[in-house]
């Protein structure tokens, strides 16, 4: 009975190209994708939708994604580097601990930038009889929060690189030709 079904995800996986909880995933996606659409279409709202997906889209690959490129380039080509000891344990690469939070504090100031920038203080207030205010220190302090978090984590990774063993390089003596 194993080797039957072992013998169906492989012929699935020849024919389709992927294993079949790749499919699985994939029609579950679009199950989502079709919901969400269908409650847009519903809810009367499918033309402001419509706008707002299509100028993301636009936004994002003719601006956005052209000036975070730019700027990890800049990064990692920074004309401070300075020359690591050379050791056998090599040092973690700090991009990463970088991307990391500014990509999530860049996408919290996208979603909630009328509120953070004071933009939608008037149909704010009339929706929920609040104002906007703490949203600018909130993001702030979120922000602040994700890239010591960060900075704490990759601390944590040099004291590991400085605490590991060492690799022995004489094992073996060289091989005489």
């Amino acid at each position: 009975m194993l080797s039957r079904i072992h013998s169906m995800r492989r012929r699935m996986a020849t024919g389709y190209g992927a294993d079949p909880l790749h499919l699985l995933a994939l029609i579950a996606c679009f199950a989502l994708a079709g919901y969400a659409a269908s409650r847009v279409v519903a809810a009367g709202i499918w033309a402001g939708f419509l706008v707002w997906f299509v100028g993301a889209a636009i936004i994002h690959d003719l601006l956005l994604y052209p000036l975070y490129t730019l700027a990890d380039i800049t990064a990692r080509r920074r004309p401070w580097r300075r020359r690591r000891p050379p050791g056998p344990v090599p040092w973690p690469p700090w991009t990463n601990y970088l991307r990391v939070p500014t990509a999530l504090s860049g996408l919290l100031l996208l979603i909630w930038f009328p509120l953070i920038l004071e933009l939608a203080e008037v149909n704010y207030r009339r929706s929920t009889a609040l104002d906007t205010s703490p949203y600018l220190g909130r993001w702030l302090l979120v922000t602040g929060v994700l890239f010591a978090g960060s900075a704490l984590a990759y601390a944590i990774r040099l004291r590991r690189r400085k605490t590991s063993p060492r690799p022995r390089t004489h094992l073996r003596p060289p091989r005489a030709p």
